[in-house]
């Protein structure tokens, strides 16, 4: 299933049948994937006096409940109106799926007490590349990432001027392997979620954060199309499956 898109003066081919899902899937355990202080997901069948959605315990079909929140428990992907008092969907404002994409791979930097993402690893890694969307994938990368326990461990972030140098780069769609572009515990500044979206200026209703991807080690760095998929959510953030295409040589 090869696809040739026409992006500007350039024509590129992806074959379709060929996904690299960037996702981390939700399940209903301890061992899912799980950030900011809740409980695990659980998914459950529906019970009423007289009826189960079970097959298994004699209903006829399975039907259950999924209790989650999509920030905590997995991939997911988030508009502006995540850090806004006004509501924003993302449902509403993402209108656009397939990204010319670029992914990177980063080692966090020391500072202080923290690992931190800066300006400068993003300009060496980005360089004068044109994209819609960057894919940053942190090192060391162990598949680990699918069920860490990340509450209370102060994981890696982006530097303010980090975010602002990829809202300038043009940017829209950011994509990382972290529970969060900004620090665990920061007062609620919130500074690269702020910076990116241009909350102090013109908002960038289009603009996307998605984060909890995992991007496994045989993804090399380089070019892509990216598929960014989203459940029809109205809120200010849903469960998504990035999905990267290879560019054909």
């Amino acid at each position: 299933m090869i696809c040739t898109i026409q992006r500007k003066t350039t024509k590129h081919q992806i074959d379709l049948s060929k996904p690299l899902d960037i996702s981390i899937p939700l399940r209903a355990s301890k061992e899912n994937v799980n950030a900011w202080y809740v409980e695990e997901p659980k998914i459950f069948p529906v019970r009423t006096d007289e009826w189960v959605g079970n097959v298994k315990e004699g209903g006829d079909v399975n039907f259950n409940n999924i209790h989650f929140n999509p920030h905590a428990h997995g991939t997911h992907t988030e508009c502006v109106g995540h850090i806004t008092e006004e509501i924003h969907s993302i449902n509403e404002n993402l209108k656009r799926f397939f990204f010319y994409a670029e992914v990177i791979t980063v080692v966090p930097e020391k500072q202080d007490k923290d690992y931190i993402i800066s300006k400068k690893q993003l300009q060496f890694a980005i360089g004068n590349k044109k994209r819609e969307a960057i894919v940053i994938r942190t090192l060391p990368n162990f598949t680990d990432k699918k069920s860490m326990q990340y509450s209370h461990t102060n994981p890696p972030y982006l530097t303010e001027d980090a975010a602002i140098y990829l809202r300038e780069k043009g940017i829209d769609h950011l994509l990382i392997d972290l529970p969060s572009v900004d620090k665990e515990k920061d007062d609620g500044e919130l500074l690269a979620h702020n910076a990116f979206w241009n909350t102090n200026g013109n908002i960038r209703l289009n603009a996307t954060i998605t984060e909890f991807i995992y991007v496994a080690n045989r993804i090399e760095d380089g070019a892509y199309y990216l598929n960014l998929q989203i459940a029809p959510f109205e809120n200010d953030a849903t469960p998504s499956k990035p999905i990267l295409y290879k560019i054909k040589k």
